[in-house]
């Protein structure tokens, strides 16, 4: 069916001139019975007829719409964007141009929600920051002021206290260290070694490296059964390593005493390796899960600042993997258990 709402304007001005002119040719014949008069003034009148419409279009109409399309793409138009506006933009019906107005409005108000969230974001993220870092600080502060007021020729306290003081400092040094990693990843500047390499063997030092803290809580660790076999990964070693130790020592701390912690590897398509560190501790819940790999987020914040940890260790552990190319994932269930997965591409020969 022809849609005299959205055909372009060559078409509008085409059927505004025929149905004008055949209105007035009409007319003259009956009045005058002259076909070649009324002939003549069909012909005259399509022509004045269109190309006036054409024009009052073009000029006050597609003039505007125009405007539109370079506020739209915001830049100084092109010699090529400038014959679109002259040839291709004119053969469009106000359809089209609505629904590229319309295209352009949904993408405009994506990019201002996606800022409003990279705000939220930010600003959560400078509390946490600020937070983070006041806390060591104000409690350095505290010990210092108490020992310059007496307490330093207390020997009771003041080994104590520096104690304490110098705890803090190495969280503070921590904090640092672990923020200027996650700079280096984002920026691209840390580069990879990679190499091939056993990842059961990596497993079998993490777990050496951590025994102390897991035989202070009699947590098991071990290697899941039938996942013994040897799997050559191809990955910077020594990045893998640190996210290990961040998985394997966080499944310790947050895992229940006499708990245990699993490492398990499969081969999922001959290309990539699935790496996954399992605990049966008090898990996450659902509401958590999509966050936990954002920097300084924490599920229980009270519960997890007594624990220790800067809160960046997930963080750093995202960028390593994602910095492989790959990606890792959690999932969780409360008072059931956590696991922690990551792929990484076999062996090269």
């Amino acid at each position: 069916m022809f849609d005299t709402k959205n055909i372009p304007p060559r078409q509008m001005s085409l059927f505004n001139a025929i149905t004008i002119s055949v209105v007035a040719a009409l007319t003259n014949f009956i009045f005058n019975r002259v076909w070649w008069e009324s002939l003549a003034t069909f012909a005259g009148l399509f022509i004045l007829t269109y190309n006036l419409t054409h024009f009052i279009i073009q000029r006050f109409i597609f003039r505007k719409i125009k405007l539109i399309y370079k506020f739209i793409y915001q830049t100084k138009a092109t010699k090529r964007e400038e014959f679109y506006y002259k040839n291709i933009l004119p053969q469009k019906s106000m359809k089209e141009v609505s629904e590229d107005v319309e295209k352009w409005a949904e993408q405009k108000k994506a990019e201002i929600e996606l800022l409003k969230q990279n705000e939220a974001y930010r600003k959560e993220f400078l509390q946490n920051l600020s937070h983070e870092i006041k806390t060591p600080i104000f409690a350095i502060q505290g010990y210092v002021d108490t020992l310059l007021n007496g307490a330093l020729e207390n020997e009771s306290v003041n080994r104590k206290f520096l104690n304490s003081t110098a705890r803090n400092i190495d969280r503070l040094v921590n904090l640092i260290d672990d923020l200027d990693e996650i700079s280096r990843l984002e920026s691209g500047e840390q580069i990879l070694n990679k190499s091939n390499f056993v990842i059961q063997d990596l497993f079998r030092d993490v777990f050496e490296s951590l025994s102390i803290k897991a035989k202070d809580k009699q947590t098991l660790l071990l290697i899941k059964k039938g996942c013994e076999s040897p799997v050559v990964v191809h990955a910077d070693k020594e990045k893998i390593r640190q996210v290990l130790i961040n998985l394997v020592d966080n499944a310790i701390k947050y895992g229940k005493i006499n708990g245990m912690v699993e490492a398990s590897v499969y081969n999922t398509d001959g290309k990539n390796i699935l790496v996954e560190v399992s605990d049966d501790g008090m898990g996450i819940a659902e509401e958590h899960l999509p966050r936990v790999f954002e920097r300084f987020y924490r599920t229980d914040y009270g519960r997890s600042r007594n624990i220790g940890g800067t809160g960046l260790g997930l963080a750093i552990c995202k960028h390593i993997v994602e910095a492989h190319g790959h990606s890792i994932h959690v999932r969780s269930k409360q008072e059931v258990g956590t696991t922690f997965g990551f792929t990484l591409d076999i062996r090269v020969d």
